[in-house]
């Protein structure tokens, strides 16, 4: 205690200085526009740079954890390895055609909003990296997002937990498709709708994603069925889904390019424009 009061005694001049300049920084950035400008162009631009630090101290401390995780998915591949084995005929011909169809690379998450109505995350990888809009993002657990906007070393991320995001979804056991969305009530919950009251729902049934669409994969997982309910023209679920992602903690993600979207887009707009 009484080498931090000397340190404060013999640096006292320095320390009363930068005091007195950071307050009159902050007085010329409020009180003149373009300093005011200038001010919010750089922090702009250095932004990305300060998540990035943040995230480097705050992996260091987590490393034990990110070990943890990687061995769960290294059991994850040793498990589908094993199972190539007892159907290789099949395996090799699913592989081939996912490995054409689709490429996966890797992006740490370096800024999270979870407690907002329309929630976004921030990547470390941008067009430099060939990260383009419309990407599906997730981790090893399950879906996250899609990728929304773009910069040369950065992307940004509208997160499942935002409430223009719909993704197509359907129960797995029975196929019935239906509108992921959420309500914002809870960050580990979120909505199914449109699901017809044929389908034979049941507490604890797997969601996946449908594979109705250009961005992910039929059958990324989702979450399972925690309860549901009759909508008010009692013609479909609305299904509440606890999801498998931990959305407040996520830290490592794995970005989707479907090589196939653009040629399935084009098609889709010709026919439209016919019509």
């Amino acid at each position: 205690m009484q080498q931090i009061i000397f340190f404060f005694i013999r640096n006292k001049n320095f320390l009363l200085f930068a005091v007195l300049f950071i307050i009159s920084v902050g007085l010329t950035i409020q009180t003149h526009n373009y300093h005011n400008d200038k001010y919010i162009s750089s922090a702009n631009y250095i932004t990305g740079g300060v998540y990035t630090f943040r995230n480097n101290i705050t992996d260091y401390f987590s490393l034990a954890k990110e070990n943890d995780q990687l061995l769960q998915e290294n059991l994850i591949l040793r498990k589908k390895l094993d199972l190539f084995k007892e159907t290789e005929v099949f395996g090799k011909l699913d592989s081939t055609i996912l490995q054409n169809k689709y490429e996966y690379f890797t992006a740490r998450v370096i800024n999270n909003n979870y407690s907002k109505t329309k929630n976004q995350l921030t990547l470390d990888k941008g067009r430099n990296d060939s990260i383009t809009i419309d990407l599906g993002v997730i981790s090893s657990k399950g879906i996250v997002g899609i990728v929304s906007d773009v910069s040369e070393n950065y992307s940004t991320v509208q997160s499942i937990l935002n409430t223009k995001s719909r993704i197509n979804a359907k129960h797995k056991k029975s196929g019935h498709f239906g509108s992921l969305k959420w309500n914002t009530e809870d960050p580990n919950v979120v909505q199914l709708v449109d699901i017809p009251r044929l389908a034979p729902l049941k507490k604890g049934d797997t969601i996946v994603t449908g594979g109705r669409s250009t961005i992910f994969p039929e059958g990324i997982l989702i979450g399972t069925v925690k309860d549901f309910h009759l909508d008010n023209d009692d013609n479909y679920y609305y299904v509440n889904i606890d999801l498998f992602n931990n959305m407040t903690s996520l830290e490592h993600v794995y970005l989707i390019k479907n090589y196939e979207a653009e040629e399935i887009k084009e098609l889709e707009k010709a026919v439209e424009d016919e019509e």
